[in-house]
């Protein structure tokens, strides 16, 4: 089964309907629905979202966990007691506000 059909199927039964009731909600023929859960045709993704809208879920952009994610960070962070986690956030800050007003002069 593709990942389309295990949401549209998860999401589906979550919310206690069968593929009928929401084919009606959605305006989706029935056969579209279980040839989707059956991996047999990978839906478009306007019609994944109908699909998942009908049953009260939705489509969000997530980054995948692990992917583009700097553990050194992290781990520095973790280390670090509660005060030094909060000097650390606080000189974040200060530098972001620092930044924002250099950018608002170039603006100018």
């Amino acid at each position: 089964m593709t990942a389309a059909g295990r949401m549209v199927r998860y999401a589906r039964r979550s919310s206690g309907m069968t593929q009928r009731e929401l084919a009606q909600r959605a305006g989706i023929p029935q056969e579209t629905i279980a040839r989707i859960e059956r991996a047999r045709i990978d839906p478009r993704v306007g019609t994944l979202d109908r699909l998942l809208e009908a049953c009260g879920w939705g489509l969000e952009l997530e980054p995948r966990l692990g992917i583009g994610v700097d553990r050194t960070v992290i781990r520095r962070l973790v280390a670090m007691d509660p005060a030094e986690r909060l000097l650390s956030a606080l000189a974040t800050d200060r530098e972001h506000v620092e930044f924002a007003r250099a950018l608002r002069r170039v603006a100018e």
